[in-house]
């Protein structure tokens, strides 16, 4: 078994994983619910009083969270919550907490550290504090108003509670917070900086954010019909939908895993990332094409390679024209590719860590969910091999999944199945 890539950077393993969405949090009842080809889309009545906000759609995860002692968690907003739920089943997959649920050793010697990132912390915390500006209103803020709606708010609240004592990395870039973590606590380990990394996204739900598509008339306004949307890649699709949950994938140098007798889901092959740098919120499919580049560059491994893409596949107009552009540039044939976001909607910073957890597992399942409420292919889509109907029987060794983000900010993460060469 060789521990080192041919450069001699250090080989990099998942170990653990931890997933809240509306498909669930364990991979068997997500693959049952992907199985199904039903999306969990719902009609927000509690927003019927935003008349002016024409969404009323929006995915959110509905369970009961976990009880954690009091004392440990009041500095965490429901964003906190959910990344510390998602965070604490990782820990326990990959065998890092004892039996009273306190971390190991290891997880506190400074060999492990953490990468996190969200979109805006809590937005009821951060709502709490703008009334003290707008309205001169103190009476909802206190000693914890402003720990739950920082930017670090999910990352460092996750390494007090489990004493973490190595390097963190806050990768608050929007819907590439869970894809950038996961790339960042990748390099650190293969650059030999840290042995493990807790890594991943979490966003709760909050109107704000539906809003804030809303207004740029890319959220879909289906409220009759939520079951019909969003339909990435179709020419009749109106927009996204928002989503709500937490990601959190263990990562690990395969050495010190092989010897402490971890379980491996995956190795964690290549990462790729970069800016636009042309504007704002419209993409650039060239860019986007030079960070699949760079994460197969990463990997060593040739686009004849990938056996599946998990795609962004947001549903808006632009989006997905740029995006299928941009992975038929690198792949030049019809590579299968489907959209998790078909399912449970956009859940933000969390849906690079929760799609990569997915087909992970896809891939090692060997099927892979098709796209749902795709019935026409736009023309201005780039000819891709649009999974649809029940799925899709691949044997897989290399899988692909790819993030795009406002302010231009491009991932693409190559993941491997398991084998012991």
């Amino acid at each position: 078994m060789t521990f080192t890539k041919p450069n001699g950077k250090r080989r990099v393993v998942v170990t653990g994983a931890g997933m809240l969405s509306a498909l669930g949090r364990s991979w068997d009842e997500a693959y049952s619910r992907l199985k199904e080809k039903k999306n969990l889309i719902k009609y927000m009545q509690e927003w019927e009083h935003l008349d002016k906000m024409n969404t009323k759609l929006a995915c959110p995860y509905t369970e009961e969270l976990p009880k954690f002692p009091r004392k440990k968690i009041r500095g965490m907003g429901r964003v906190g919550l959910l990344s510390l739920v998602a965070t604490d089943d990782a820990l326990r997959m990959a065998g890092l907490l004892d039996e009273e649920g306190n971390s190991i050793e290891e997880i506190k010697n400074g060999r492990t550290g953490i990468a996190y990132g969200c979109c805006m912390g809590s937005m009821q915390a951060l709502s709490d504090m703008i009334g003290i500006v707008e309205r001169g209103d103190f009476s909802k803020v206190d000693s914890q108003t402003y720990i739950k709606c920082m930017p670090q708010t999910c990352a460092a609240n996750l390494s007090i509670y489990y004493q973490i004592r190595g390097r963190v990395i806050v990768t608050d870039t929007a819907c590439t917070s869970g894809s950038q973590a996961i790339g960042y606590a990748y390099e650190a380990i293969s650059d030999g900086r840290q042995d493990m990394m807790i890594a991943g996204g979490a966003d709760e739900l909050s109107a704000a954010d539906s809003a804030i598509f809303d207004v740029m008339g890319a959220a879909s306004a289906r409220n009759s019909a939520p079951e019909t949307t969003p339909t990435a890649w179709d020419a009749k699709r109106d927009g996204l939908v928002i989503g709500e949950g937490a990601g959190t994938l263990i990562l690990e140098d395969m050495e010190h895993a092989v010897k402490r007798g971890a379980r491996i889901y995956a190795e964690v092959a290549g990462f790729g990332t970069n800016m636009d740098g042309t504007h704002i919120t419209s993409p650039n499919s060239e860019t986007q094409a030079v960070a699949l580049k760079l994460a197969l560059d990463d990997a060593k491994v040739s686009p004849e390679d990938i056996a599946y893409v998990n795609a962004h596949g947001t549903a808006t107009a632009h989006g997905d024209v740029s995006e299928s552009n941009a992975v038929y540039k690198v792949f030049n044939r019809a590579v299968p590719v489907s959209t998790t976001k078909s399912y449970i909607g956009h859940t933000l910073g969390a849906c690079g860590a929760i799609e990569s957890w997915l087909t992970i597992n896809m891939m090692n399942e060997g099927w892979f969910h098709p796209n749902l409420n795709l019935s026409e292919v736009d023309p201005e889509c780039a000819p891709l091999d649009y999974i649809m109907g029940d799925g899709r029987e691949i044997d897989a060794e290399y899988v692909m999944s790819n993030n795009f983000a406002f302010g231009g900010v491009n991932t693409s993460l190559i993941f491997r199945k398991w084998s012991e060469n």
